[in-house]
């Protein structure tokens, strides 16, 4: 990208920095208020549910007509498809499908069944027939997270029972976590497997994929009417039961049974802490969640929820009700969609089992027989187990690894082909990564008040703080040099390994006194989270479409604003040192904002699926070709960098620039550097 290129991109993204006379009058405007780091972190909270807010309401909005919705519907589903990994689809490779064993019971009888949905990932599922001579209709039974060596679908096993009692045929498959060949599912709700994000990952597109596999299985059964499947489940099965019909038509009655909400009322009553991972997309289209119910419409859908549900509460699957039926009513077909509540826990009740099952009876079989669960006499988990051996060449384990590929990166032979390389990046990311980055900034409203602490006598020392986003303010010190006519300047990223005490500044202790430096603490750093809050913080921002790490490329950036505005000389140079973690944010925002002359980096992470995360970043790149956009200006490693960043270096040398990538003993030795 052309330097004329990147400024105008960068003018999209915020508004041009103020002059430093427009930054003074703020001052003096605006109160002298500094908040707390407690207020801080309520604020977080309060933006981040005015973000969920505002997907919520912006969903499905301006649709006057079933014509809106028509033409929008193709590029809804294309996303949809999209965050659950799916686009292209996966190739549908043979399912080696084998029936490993047949119970014999009264009326009906259970084949116990695996297949490989791609390539040795393994599928264990129970198929519940009917005795009775004939094609049945088949619903498709989406098991919720209930742990057993024999799989979930053992502690649904009833279900199957009543279906196949009933003339249905019914399947119910295992989960990805609760399977008797098992993978990870919690990798962020409690692993910390932030390459999730980065990748575009969630648990719900193998889940959605194994579903469609599974229909694939049942069209391969003589005794199944495929034109008559249905679907159904429970918690994770009740979230998947939304996703799965909205991009496979096959299925023509749907029944969610708690598992519905919306992002506005899942921020707002603090309920992302208890859900799991397969609930959200990594929302980079900031869908939300009755979008997808709108693909289900018109076919036959039921949203069942319970009162007393702490991870999905009243509100959302009532709001979610609310929306869908707005889509339905445009197909002239409300009949088709309906709510059901009851005052129960998150549980599977007989009132859910009877609703649900009434509702595929009356719309696959036109039957309206009142449900009676009758007796079911329970089998062992030896009795519904598939397989007597674990398969060696399951991928079950690592499916986040081979159900989304990265790529490798191309490595350009001329400065040409990297600039054409750089072009492409810098697309990528702006409607990837830092698709939710705001069109434009507000006004700063800095506040900065004097400090009397051993900082000052290295020169004038503030307190500073300023407006990122609307309702949302940064927080750092600020340090003049007496009497310094300089252009220097730098900018410490500070992140929560830095904050062991409020001034730990001994790490900048080389530029106090000599180049103005601003400290700014990006979002979400020096709150004081615990571990727990700081993951739903970051769970949560995947929903808003974003990371926290791409929200404090855009504090970053901003803080540029404010140096900017700070010093009075009309040229400047920007140093920008970050540490750790930190150092991710640090290149992403070098790597866009030309202001900054330099980076220095110290123990930067090499790749994303060891650091912070960036939404959808391994799809394209990694860490190493983004610190390739910085060339060629200056990047200095305080630390010798991992090999990794060889690719970076062999950039840099396309500049005929490979002294400005450098490493130095510090950050005096560094800020030295021409």
């Amino acid at each position: 990208m052309t330097r004329r290129g990147l400024l105008t991109f960068l003018a999209s993204l915020r508004t041009v920095a103020r002059t430093s006379a427009t930054f003074a009058a703020s001052v003096a405007e605006v109160p002298t208020r500094l908040h707390t780091p407690k207020e801080l972190s309520e604020q977080f909270d309060q933006y981040l549910q005015r973000k969920a807010a505002e997907i919520t309401d912006n969903s499905l909005q301006n649709l006057t007509s079933l014509a809106d919705w028509q033409k929008m519907r193709p590029t809804v589903r294309a996303q949809v498809l999209s965050m659950l990994g799916l686009d292209p689809l996966p190739s549908r490779t043979p399912l080696n499908a084998r029936t490993t064993g047949i119970l014999e019971r009264e009326g009906y009888r259970v084949e116990k069944v695996v297949f490989e949905s791609m390539p040795r990932l393994y599928v264990t599922a129970n198929l519940y027939l009917p005795k009775a001579a004939g094609r049945v209709p088949v619903v498709l039974y989406l098991c919720g997270h209930n742990p057993s060596p024999a799989g979930a679908k053992y502690g649904y096993q009833h279900h199957g029972v009543w279906l196949a009692r009933h003339g249905f045929a019914a399947l119910l498959v295992d989960t990805i976590e609760f399977a008797e060949v098992p993978g990870i599912h919690h990798g962020l709700y409690n692993l910390e497997m932030w390459h999730w994000l980065s990748l575009g990952y969630t648990p719900a597109g193998p889940e959605v994929w194994n579903g469609m596999r599974a229909i694939d299985y049942l069209a391969t059964r003589a005794e199944v009417d495929i034109a008559q499947l249905g679907v159904t489940g429970i918690s994770g099965g009740g979230i998947i039961s939304w996703y799965l019909p909205a991009v496979d038509e096959r299925v023509k009655v749907v029944a969610s049974v708690c598992g519905s909400w919306t992002a506005k009322t899942q921020l707002s009553l603090n309920a992302v802490k208890e859900n799991c991972d397969c609930v959200y997309l990594p929302n980079r289209f900031r869908l939300d969640l009755p979008a997808v119910g709108a693909l289900i419409a018109p076919r036959p859908f039921k949203i069942l929820g319970a009162l007393r549900d702490e991870m999905f509460p009243t509100a959302g699957y009532r709001d979610a009700y609310q929306r869908v039926g707005a889509i339905y009513n445009l197909y002239g077909a409300k009949d088709c969609v309906a709510l059901y509540e009851h005052d129960a826990p998150h549980q599977d009740i007989p009132g859910f089992r009877k609703e649900a099952d009434e509702w595929l009876s009356l719309w696959l079989r036109k039957d309206r027989t009142p449900f009676n669960e009758g007796t079911i006499q329970r089998e062992s988990p030896e009795a519904l187990t598939v397989l007597d051996r674990f398969p060696a060449n399951a991928v079950n384990d690592h499916v986040d690894r081979v159900f989304l590929r990265a790529p490798a990166s191309p490595a350009p032979q001329s400065l040409t082909g990297w600039k054409r390389r750089r072009v492409a990046l810098a697309e990528t990311l702006r409607l990837e990564t830092f698709a939710a980055f705001p069109v434009s900034a507000p006004p700063a409203d800095p506040v900065q008040t004097p400090v009397q602490e051993w900082t000052a006598r290295y020169g004038e020392a503030y307190r500073i703080e300023f407006t990122t986003e609307p309702g949302l303010r940064l927080t750092g010190h600020h340090y003049v040099p007496r009497g310094a006519k300089g252009t220097k300047s730098l900018l410490w990223l500070e992140g929560d390994d830095d904050l062991i005490d409020p001034i730990n500044h001994d790490r900048i202790l080389p530029a106090l006194g000599r180049c103005r430096v601003l400290v700014m603490r990006p979002r979400g750093a020096g709150y004081g989270l615990d571990r727990q809050r700081l993951t739903t913080i970051k769970r949560s921002a995947a929903i808003l479409g974003a990371t926290l790490e791409s929200m404090q490329v855009w504090d970053v950036m901003r803080a540029v604003d404010q140096l900017v505005a700070l010093q009075p000389a009309p040229a400047q140079s920007i140093t920008l040192f970050a540490r750790q973690g930190m150092g991710v944010p640090a290149i992403y925002a070098a790597a866009y904002d030309e202001r900054i002359a330099r980076v220095v980096l110290e123990d930067p992470p090499a790749t994303h699926w060891h650091g912070p995360a960036m939404m959808n970043i391994l799809r394209t790149t990694d860490l190493a070709e983004v610190a390739a956009m910085i060339a060629p200006r200056l990047l200095v490693f305080l630390t010798r960098p991992a090999s990794q960043f060889d690719q970076t270096r062999a950039i840099y040398r396309l500049y005929g620039r490979e002294s400005a990538f450098q490493i130095a003993g510090g950050l005096s030795e560094a800020l030295e550097l021409p």
